[in-house]
């Protein structure tokens, strides 16, 4: 009997072990040349729901830039990120639509495209997939999967609700996220936004950053404080990744075009108002480009921020706009809250650019990204890389 209890247990500290060796592994979810009707997939999201199943998302372009043909695709994986349902086009506004009357002041747009943009989801603790999207940067709508995004309800539009920013910012041209958003432990879900006049670069320049927030499961939506404006020193806040933090504050890591070349971070009480004097976080490097972050754990202080850490010149300057220095997508982890970053892993060290970033039910990282043989405005393929702390750790996790 002891032989036999011998040999289980040293069975399971075997499966253990082998359970903890580190692996990373790469798949392309998105590539170009497998669907003709698309020539460029961007802006990826990924988000876990309540039951596990894996969410992963992006822009469909029939054209090259922000203000062409562009739908929303989706795919599903029920094991862990493994194997992946085919693509599905997942945002449809029924009725007329126009073009919005700003993109038409630039050249090559075709007022005949319409733009389906910036897709943002929440996994309730309930099981509900909340989705905020936008339609020509103009128009945004609501809606909900309750059966882990096979099917989605009817959108329901809520411009209205950004309503409430103009007077503090006359914007012309909105934007929800991108990446996935957040349900506080309240219940509350917080989008972050970007707003712009439109009058300057792509019709997206000059901008600021705020929130929208649900506190009855999206049914209706409330406009924020203006989070990040634009100034001299915070230019053009725009593309904002938010997390709560571990005493109930949110914090937002905003992307922008300031000269310091990091990103910014301020903090709310409630994801909504009074946000904190907006500082950049020396750590993390601004090459101009969306990153991702999330929560790795809630029983112990864990956070994963993903972005490209680079920067193309050594004077750490870069021309607003430029893309020839996204490369390096990184994976970093912080013990404190965001305060530092103990580690910092490259998880793709040639051309990367956009990422999000989740936690698979079995404890699995989800860097979703794009990548390609060669600078441009988006890459070859959008890729899951999939790795556990071990990897990105070298298997010495501080907190354990």
């Amino acid at each position: 009997m002891k032989t036999r209890h011998l040999l289980l247990t040293l069975a399971l500290a075997t499966f253990a072990a082998r359970a903890a060796e580190p692996f990373v592994e790469k798949l392309d979810l998105f590539k170009v040349g497998e669907d003709p009707a698309y020539n460029i997939y961007h802006i990826p999201g990924i988000v876990v729901t309540a039951k596990g199943t894996v969410l992963a998302w992006c822009e469909a372009r029939k054209g090259g830039g922000d203000w062409s043909d562009i739908r929303i695709l989706l795919r599903r994986s029920t094991d862990d990120g493994k194997t992946w349902s085919a693509p599905k086009s997942i945002a449809d506004v029924p009725g007329p639509k126009t073009k919005n009357p700003f993109s038409l002041r630039m050249k090559n747009v075709n007022p005949a495209d319409m733009t389906y943009n910036n897709p943002v989801l929440i996994a309730d603790r309930d099981g509900t997939v909340h989705m905020v999207f936008c339609l020509e940067y103009m128009r945004c709508f609501y809606q909900r999967s309750t059966d882990d995004g096979v099917s989605w309800s009817t959108p329901v539009e809520i411009t209205q609700t950004f309503e409430k920013f103009h007077p503090a910012y006359d914007w012309k041209v909105l934007a929800t996220g991108p990446d996935h958003a957040i349900q506080l432990r309240t219940s509350r879900l917080v989008v972050p936004v970007w707003l712009s006049t439109g009058t300057g670069g792509n019709a997206h320049r000059p901008s600021v950053t705020a929130t929208i927030y649900s506190d009855d499961a999206g049914k209706t939506w409330h406009a924020g404080d203006i989070a990040v404006p634009c100034t001299d020193d915070w230019i053009n806040p725009n593309e904002t990744v938010a997390i709560e933090l571990a005493d109930g504050r949110v914090m937002l890591n905003v992307r922008s075009e300031s000269k310091a070349h990091r990103r910014l971070v301020t903090t709310s009480p409630d994801g909504a108002t009074k946000w904190s004097t907006p500082k950049f976080d020396d750590a993390l490097l601004e090459p101009i480009c969306m990153g991702g972050i999330v929560r790795y754990s809630l029983d112990k202080p864990r956070i994963l921020f993903s972005n490209p850490h680079n920067l193309s010149r050594a004077d750490g300057k870069e021309e607003p706009g430029k893309n020839r220095d996204r490369k390096n997508v990184s994976v970093k982890l912080s013990y404190d809250e965001g305060q530092t970053w103990a580690v910092n892993k490259t998880v793709e060290a040639e051309w990367s650019a956009y990422s999000d970033i989740a936690v698979s039910k079995s404890g699995t990282i989800l860097c979703f990204y794009g990548r390609g043989a060669k600078p441009g405005f988006a890459g070859d393929a959008l890729t899951l890389a999939r790795f556990n702390l071990e990897w990105l750790t070298d298997g010495k996790d501080s907190s354990k």
